[in-house]
């Protein structure tokens, strides 16, 4: 009998995945693993599962994939739980690691709490690029490491997230779908967001999300930077490098248990 998998639910402002420690190199079918286990009924339970690997360009590598199996090219909650693995696990003693994502490398800021554990991070998302200001009135289409729709909206709570999500999430500009931001304008540079994730469904925070509907506030001339972003999870800070232009995400990450999982003939097949 195969020994059994160690595995770290974490998660970013209630968006919750499944790690697995793979930076001794194994593989595993990680789209079967992300589909059992992120599975809230027979499985672990999350919005995704995160593949921490070893990187030749940076501190590790992060592989994120949707609860329907299906990989992401990047997870902002998600690379912020990544950077508190690496760190809190002794993978790295930098308190600005790197990781390898499939948007590119990312630079993190740790901040650390008393007991040396890392409470939040802020994240180097880079540009975000703005691809249709005129998708449809009072939208925005852009990419901030992988595609989102930028809806605003009068009153985010009583929004039927639940019907204008999946439609929108399929619409043509999008060929591989899209994350859909829904966004209430509020005083005092704070936006109020629900996220329709693609692959997903509704969750409770989307980092990636947060970036977006940011700059496409700032873009529509709604807004300045920074910006708090609430999700239902809780609050993002969002600010923008003048030099660089690039985004700097801000937010909590995570550690809520460990535990085994006993592998079955699918978990120790596949590539990296």
């Amino acid at each position: 009998m195969r020994e059994p998998l160690k595995f770290y639910k974490m998660h970013g402002l209630g968006n919750d995945f499944v790690v697995l420690d793979c930076m001794d190199g194994r593989g595993m079918d990680f789209v079967g693993q992300a589909r059992k286990l992120c599975d809230r009924h027979c499985g672990v339970g999350a919005d995704g599962l995160i593949a921490i690997l070893p990187s030749v360009v940076a501190d590790c590598r992060m592989r994120i994939f949707n609860a329907d199996g299906s990989e992401a090219q990047m997870c902002g909650n998600g690379i912020r739980c990544a950077g508190k693995f690496v760190h809190d696990f002794g993978y790295v003693s930098t308190l600005s690691p790197a990781v390898e994502t499939m948007s590119g490398v990312k630079t993190l800021k740790l901040s650390l709490g008393a007991d040396g554990k890392v409470t939040d991070v802020e994240v180097d998302m880079g540009v975000a690029v703005v691809r249709d200001e005129a998708l449809a009135y009072g939208m925005i289409a852009l990419s901030v490491g992988n595609p989102h729709i930028v809806s605003f909206v009068g009153d985010v709570m009583k929004y039927p997230v639940e019907s204008e999500g999946p439609r929108l999430e399929c619409h043509p500009v999008w060929p591989d779908k899209a994350n859909v931001e829904f966004v209430q304008l509020c005083p005092d540079s704070v936006l109020m967001q629900r996220t329709w994730e693609r692959g997903v469904g509704e969750t409770k925070a989307c980092g990636t999300g947060a970036c977006a509907a940011a700059v496409a506030a700032v873009h529509a001339g709604l807004a300045s930077f920074p910006l708090v972003v609430r999700l239902l999870g809780g609050d993002l800070h969002i600010d923008r490098d003048e030099t660089s232009g690039h985004v700097l995400m801000t937010g909590p990450a995570t550690l809520v248990f460990e535990g085994r999982l006993i592998p079955d003939d699918g978990t120790s097949s596949g590539s990296l």
